[in-house]
Order: structure tokens, then sequence, then C-alpha cells
């Protein structure tokens, strides 16, 4: 299995990587090894769980790449012991492909085509380089007019095919035209001849030059997307005479005729063949590279949404504001259940104390409103102004939510099965209200994709975002911990060994029987068996449960390690979680055994203080600048306090409370240089930021995190003496006196934001 490697690689105790191998071979969910297998693991975390997986599954198909080879290589009679050995050998499925390409059958090339003519002897005479040898003369043999070899010239020719080839396919050059490809390759784009205008949003990469090594993600994938869209050419280049000498280096020797002839097919080997390759095969790997980047940026910015902080089990009226259409009023009991909807004209009436206005007053106390939710969608700023001018019962906070994806919700067949009977306005109205409640039950009901906190996802490669998302997910459920009599099928289903059908069998089971009483009854839920329940019972909370362990993160298989406690204690298990006089009574190291370690007593302990203690932070109302909602109210200078709706490799965005999300440019993040944008903000955290420029026409608006009161720095020039580009998703550029696209200095004050060419609104770049 790769033990050993894997080991090397992650810097890991091959004891590690096996037991977590075997236990993922096992069946068991990366949560669950985390959380209840620390003593086996050695207390692995689910980053380095994830990544002893993610190897195992490539080595996996790096092995099953490597018997395919052989059995075509056995079928053909082609596999000797020195190429079994090197096959077996190959560390990496590139290099694998390498050794493989002179014996992949292949369609008839130049090269073939001479091999058919007989010229494969004169080939190897010549590639022999003997500086004795006279190549013309020795093509003369070769003449056949029958075959198609006319003269001693169509022979040289068609054995310089042969030679080119074989340096194509030839291990050790491939390998080094590869490394200078990635060390010194550029990538270059030009529009396309008549696209101009019509691709005028990838007008920054008209004409533009950047290093592979070090061009972004971001950048990366805009460049494929205007290529993909027709807009752009897209190539990559090395100096020519780099990529010749290394050629010339294994494969040239002296200045004899057969020499020059050598050194004339290893050229044309290299612009016909091998150059072509090593480009597809850059292009693919910076494809992978930036998919990479940014899956990750998408999923860091989902797991802080996922685990914002939740208001809890509160009364909710909730707003889905509108003006013509009317506000879509709901109220919803502590449970999240519907009780009451209803459309409002808040913005039709004369004055606060109007009919409607009256209404959501007597709302509010008819169904004991514990708080008030409204979408920040068109008209939020208005309807917040007019509901905080109703005289509402004291101490009721109007929050403001963000309603992205609750369209999507509204319409999916989650929600008509939810509401049958309900229209997608009230479904909306119901979902802005869950998710300030609990936001983590209620956007996992919702396609990740959908949620609006990534960058260029539709571009990326779908299955390994969809495998990264579900495990953030997957990950935030089991962190938080499901209350199994009220979860939905939706949140069950991402919990530690369910799936869908057995969340289902649970939400049948429930409505059949009625709440489950301890986790011991999860064991009647048809189908859930012994392995399911050993994965997910941990998981699972059970308030008010017989055993208050129900509700907490201890497994069931540790109960007994918990009674023994209460019992030299002398106390019941309730008393030891109440009272930490007695907890500290315990001695950890009397409960060691084979099976339970001090990593999971310690977690046992933490678990009877808090018990089902949420890793969420407290929630803290939030409410924009008054007098600030729509675009025209801002004025450069303004300090304003926002959230972070969406966090990328350029920089952030912030809601700051006028339907405009503004960036912050990574440049503007911080007095100090920042070169990752996660390392100062996270989604849905609360910041103050200044109004650095606005754009009515295009919806623009420029934003800095930057000390107002400190003198801005001087630009910070990359490696080659220039600042580094300024849009969010490619580079501002000018034109330079030689007409080429250069990057423009990053600006210290009153910068104006590009788009990068990707997307005409700014905050559609996902």
């Amino acid at each position: 299995m790769h033990v050993v490697q894997i080991a090397s690689e992650l810097s890991l105790n091959p004891r590690q990587v096996l037991a977590t191998a075997e236990l993922l071979e096992g069946g068991a969910t990366v949560p669950f090894i985390a959380r209840y297998r620390k003593e086996v693991t050695g207390s692995l975390d689910e980053v380095a769980i994830t990544a002893v997986r993610a190897r195992l599954t490539q080595l996996a198909e790096l092995d099953a790449r490597r018997e395919a080879i052989f059995a075509s290589l056995v079928e053909r009679g082609l596999l000797t012991d020195e190429l079994k050995d090197r096959i077996g050998r190959a560390a990496t499925m590139t290099e694998l492909e390498d050794i493989y390409l002179p014996y992949r059958p292949k369609r008839r090339t130049r090269a073939t085509i001479a091999k058919e003519k007989g010229l494969e002897p004169l080939a190897q005479l010549v590639f022999a380089q003997d500086p004795a040898t006279d190549p013309v003369a020795q093509a003369a043999a070769f003449v056949n007019a029958e075959k198609g070899v006319e003269s001693a010239e169509d022979a040289l020719a068609g054995a310089k095919d042969i030679i080119a080839e074989w340096v194509n396919e030839d291990q050790t050059a491939r390998t080094r035209v590869r490394e200078l490809f990635q060390t010194e390759g550029t990538f270059h784009t030009k529009v396309v001849a008549g696209k101009e205008a019509e691709g005028c949003k990838f007008e920054d990469y008209f004409d533009w030059e950047e290093p592979v090594a070090k061009a972004p993600s971001h950048r990366i994938l805009a460049m494929r997307r205007g290529t993909r869209e027709g807009f752009l050419r897209m190539q990559v280049s090395v100096p020519e005479d780099q990529a010749t000498r290394i050629l010339e280096v294994l494969f040239v020797k002296g200045q004899s005729p057969c020499s020059i002839l050598v050194r004339e097919a290893a050229l044309d080997g290299y612009k016909r063949l091998l150059a072509p390759s090593m480009e597809t095969e850059i292009l693919v790997e910076t494809k992978e590279r930036a998919d990479k980047e940014a899956i990750k940026v998408f999923a860091d910015n989902l797991r802080e949404l996922l685990l914002a902080s939740p208001l809890g089990r509160k009364s909710i009226l909730a707003i889905d504001p509108g003006f013509r259409t009317g506000c879509k009023v709901v109220c919803l009991d502590r449970q999240g259940q519907l009780k009451y909807n209803d459309v409002v004209y808040l913005h039709h009436a004369d004055k606060p104390g109007s009919a409607d206005a009256v209404k959501i007053a007597a709302l509010c106390q008819r169904f004991e409103i514990e708080a008030i939710a409204i979408g920040n969608g068109t008209a939020s700023r208005e309807t917040e102004a007019f509901v905080r001018a109703i005289q509402l019962p004291s101490g009721i906070p109007v929050i403001m939510v963000n309603e992205s994806g609750a369209s999507i919700y509204s319409a999916s067949d989650v929600a008509r099965e939810e509401f049958p009977d309900y229209d997608v306005t009230v479904r909306g109205a119901v979902s802005i209200g869950r998710r300030l409640m609990d936001p983590l039950a209620e956007l996992v009901k919702i396609d990740a994709k959908s949620i609006g906190v990534g960058q260029y996802q539709h571009d990326v490669d779908q299955p390994m975002l969809k495998q990264s998302l579900d495990d953030v997910v997957v990950s935030c459920v089991n962190s938080v911990g499901v209350e199994v009599n009220t979860a939905s099928k939706e949140l069950l289903q991402y919990v530690s060994g369910l799936g869908p059908q057995l969340a289902q069998n649970i939400i049948t089971y429930r409505n059949e029987h009625g709440p489950f009483n301890s986790r011991g009854d999860l064991k009647e839920v048809p189908r859930l068996g012994a392995k399911a329940f050993e994965q997910a019972a941990g998981f699972l909370r059970i308030r008010d449960a017989a055993n208050p362990l129900d509700a907490s993160a201890v497994h069931p298989e540790s109960y007994h390690v918990v009674d023994a406690m209460a019992t030299q204690a002398g106390c019941a298990v309730a008393d030891l979680m109440r009272d930490d006089s007695l907890r500290r009574k315990i001695r950890l190291q009397d409960y060691v055994t084979e099976t339970i370690g001090l990593p999971t007593l310690t977690d046992i302990m933490q678990e009877l203080a808090k018990p089902g203690r949420d890793p969420r932070k407290q929630f803290e109302v939030f409410s924009f600048a008054e007098g600030v909602n729509k675009m025209e109210d801002l004025q450069p200078g303004m300090r304003l306090p926002g959230i972070v709706t969406n966090v990328t490799a350029f920089g952030a965005f912030v809601d700051i409370g006028v339907h405009q999300d503004g960036l912050v440019h990574i440049s503007q993040l911080a007095d100090r240089f920042v070169k990752d944008p996660a390392e100062v903000v996270k989604v849905h955290q609360k910041v103050m930021v200044t109004v650095v420029a606005v754009d009515l026409t295009k919806k623009r608006i420029s934003l800095s995190m930057k000390d107002p009161s400190k003198p801005a720095p001087a630009p910070r020039a990359d490696s080659k003496g220039k600042s580094g580009p300024t849009s969010k998703s490619g580079p501002a550029t000018k034109s330079s006196s030689k007409g080429k696209s250069k990057p423009i200095s990053a600006p210290t004050s009153n910068p104006k934001p590009t788009t990068g060419g990707i997307k005409l609104k700014w905050t559609e770049l996902w």
C-alpha cells in the first residue's frame, strides 16, 4: 500500500499511515478516525488523514495504469525484464508515461512511414555518428522507387524523421526539457483577430506575458477561460536556444556529417514533436495546480460560512424584501417550523404606523418573536430602516442575513418536499430565517457551488471540487454534531457513516415511532447496522435522553469508562458532568487500557465539562452604517462596517449594505505585505473598511482595510522590478513604447479597480 513512501512524503510515521489506510479500507470515515481512533493513528487530524487518503488514491491509480501497461506490452510481446523493472520503479504518472511512450501504439507518423520504407537501419547508422561514415553514400543503398524512396536525399529525410521521434521519446530528453518549461516557460496570450470588441472583458490579456512558475491560479484560469470562449490564443514557450542546447548535449557527438544530420533531426523533433508535447503537459499541469489552489480557496471559504455563528433556537420573523412584489414575511417557531406567512408592502406605506407596520408588530407579539431576519437582497436596507422604525416589543434584534443561494433552495426538490403547499417566495423567506438560527443546518440543503464563496468554480475539475466541498461539509457537520430528533434528512446524510438512504430511514423511523429516546434506539432503524452505528453514534445528539451522555460527543463505546469514573467518584454520571470538583478527582491514567489511551480520555473529560459543546463562535448582532443604503450614498474616505462575503486569491469582497459588494484588493488588506488574503480575513468576518473609489457606471466599489492614519507605502516590486498587477483576475495593462502590455504598478491611493476581463459584474467571479 505504499506505506513507507506516503509516510516519507507526508513526514509521518509509517505505523500512522498503515493504521489510517487500514481504517479507511475498513470503511471508517475521516471525522470518525480523527475523533475516535486517536490511539490507533497517533492522533492524526482530519487534514493529515485526508492527505493520506488522497495519496493512497493517487498511488492506486498509478498502480492500475502500471498494470494496464504491463498487460499491453505482454500482449504485444514487448515486455523485457529491463523494461519491466523500469516500469515497476516509476514513481509518478509522468515518469511512467515517458517510459511507455516509445512502446505505445500510435497512429502512422512520419517516422513510422519511414520505417515502413526500410529506413530504420540508415537512421541507426546516422545516429551512431561515426566520423568515418559518409551518410550520403550510405543513403544511396536505401534508394527504392517502389517504396517511395526516390533519392539519397529522400532516404536521409526519412532517417531524420525516425531520429526526431527517438529524440522526442527519449526519457532523459523529455525530463530535462520538461524542467526547462517548468522553470523558464512563459505564458503568452493574444486576442483573436476580429474579437477585440466582443471579447473586451478579456482585454487585460489581449497581449500578455507571464512566467509559468509565477502565474497565480486565478490568472491561469482567466487566460484559459478566454481561450475556451474563443477570444484568446494561449501558448507556452521557452527560449529555443536553451532547449536545443539540451538536446545537442544529449544526442550530438562532434561535427561529423552524421552529427550535423542528428542536430537537424533533433531540432525538428523539438519543434514538431517535443515542444508541442511539453506545452500540452504544462497547460495540463498548471491547470491542475490552479484548480487545486482555487478549490482550496473555495473550501476554506465554505468552511468559514458553514461554521458561522448561529443565533440558536429562537422564534424568528423572517422577511424576504421586495419593492414591487412586496416583502414576503414568515414566522418560524424555535424548531424552525413555519407558523405563518404573508406579503406586506412596507415600502408603499406612508409611515411606520401604517396597517402593514402594525401587522408586523402584531405578529411579533402573537408568535413571541425573539429576532427579525431580513434578507440582504433588493430593498433590504430600506426594509431594515422601516422595521427599525416600527414600535416593536423591546429587545428584538433586527439582523441582516446573507441570502445567497436562497433562491436556489426555494426552487429545489428539497424545498418542494419540505413545503409542497407553498410557493418559492415563502420557501425563500423560510430559508433566510433558518439561516439565522443555524447556518450549517440550512446551507447543507443547497449545492455548495451555489452559495457564492468561490472563484472560477465552473472552470475547475468538477469531481475534485465536489470531493473537496463534500469533505468540508462532512467535517463541519460532524464537528458541530447533529440533534437526531430535529435534523433534516439533508443534514443527517452528512453524518459519518450515514448517507442519503440511512438519513431517510432515520427520518421515516422518527416519523413512525416518535423521537429517539436514546442512541441505542438508532439500532432499530432499518439497514442501520453495527458498522454505521459505530461511525455515526458519536456525532448524533439526543437532548433530554435518559443517559446524559447521549447529548454529548462521548462515543457509546466509551460509556463504560465514564460509568467507572462516576462510580469511583461516588456519584451519578449527570453529577460528574455538572460538578467540576468531582471531575478533578479523576486520575485519567487509571483508565488507560490497550484500546483507550490518554488522547481519548482527555476528549472525554472535555466533553463531560461541556457536553455537546458547539465549536462555533458566539453570535454577535451586526448592523450596517445608518444612512448608507445605496452606492450613491458612498463617498471616498468613508469608514464603514462590513461583513466579508468572499475571499479570493486577489483580495476579499465585503458587504457594506449597499446591495453591491466592494473589493478589498490584496494590496489594501493590511499595512504590510500580504501573500495570502486568507491570512488576514475569513468569510463572515466583521471588518472596518475605508471607501477608496466608487464607479457607479460599472458598479464597482474599491475598499481598503489599511489604517487611514498611516502613510501609504511605496509599491512593492517583484523580482524584475515591476509592481504586481492590480486587477482581481488579471493584470491591468498599459502599452509600453514597444507596444507590449506591461503590468501597472499597484496603486497606493485612489485605485480604480479592474475586472481582469472575466465578468462584467465585479462580484460575478464565480
